[in-house]
């Protein structure tokens, strides 16, 4: 799941795990409610582990208090830092720094200036998923993350090239599912779910 909503969400601004670390706004509470309630309701959920940046602790928080949980974090699924894009519109960046955007759209190891490439964050992400697998081996566990983190999971699943991160929608609070078989065969469920949030 990605965190609900911050000030910058709808703003689409660059907040990544360089930058400073908003909390949800109003509306990015009431998406952690809903998705608090939704998952109550599903009553599959046996673990809770998030990202420390707080709207996804406080997203992931509102969940496991609704099933009764803990919520466990785990650095490595923080969101990419952005280094000198932090806070930049997408727009802003394309003004401000043409040559550095066309770098990093055009390979994962290219990084923002003083920021994270994709390739490291794909890599921290893979371990982080490997560890969930043999902690929770055959249960549902939420994770609480980030855009570029969520992605990773699906594109590592699906066995998808590093540029499908930018064909993929993954809105505030949405939830996506990706199922493991014992013998670590991955299958996405579905992507960018938001119905819960109607």
């Amino acid at each position: 799941m990605r965190h609900g909503e911050t000030a910058l969400t709808p703003e689409r601004r660059f907040s990544g795990s360089g930058g400073g670390d908003p909390s949800l706004s109003a509306a990015g509470r009431r998406q952690a409610e809903a998705a608090a309630a939704m998952f109550a309701a599903r009553g599959a959920v046996r673990a809770v582990v998030s990202s420390p940046l707080r709207r996804c602790r406080e997203t992931a928080e509102a969940v496991a208090e609704r099933l009764g949980l803990d919520v466990q974090v785990d650095a490595e699924l923080r969101e990419a830092d952005f280094g000198a894009w932090e806070g930049l519109t997408y727009a802003e960046v394309e003004q401000r720094r043409p040559r550095e955007l066309a770098r990093w759209l055009r390979s994962p190891a290219a990084a923002p200036s003083g920021g994270e490439p994709f390739v490291d964050v794909a890599r921290r992400v893979a371990r982080a998923r490997d560890e969930l697998l043999d902690r929770y081996a055959g249960r549902t566990v939420l994770v609480v993350s980030h855009v570029t983190p969520v992605r990773q999971l699906i594109r590592l699943a699906l066995g998808a090239p590093p540029e499908s991160l930018f064909r993929m929608e993954t809105a505030a609070a949405s939830v996506s599912a990706v199922a493991y078989d014992a013998d670590g065969i991955a299958t996405v469920r579905f992507v960018n779910d938001t119905a819960h949030l109607r």
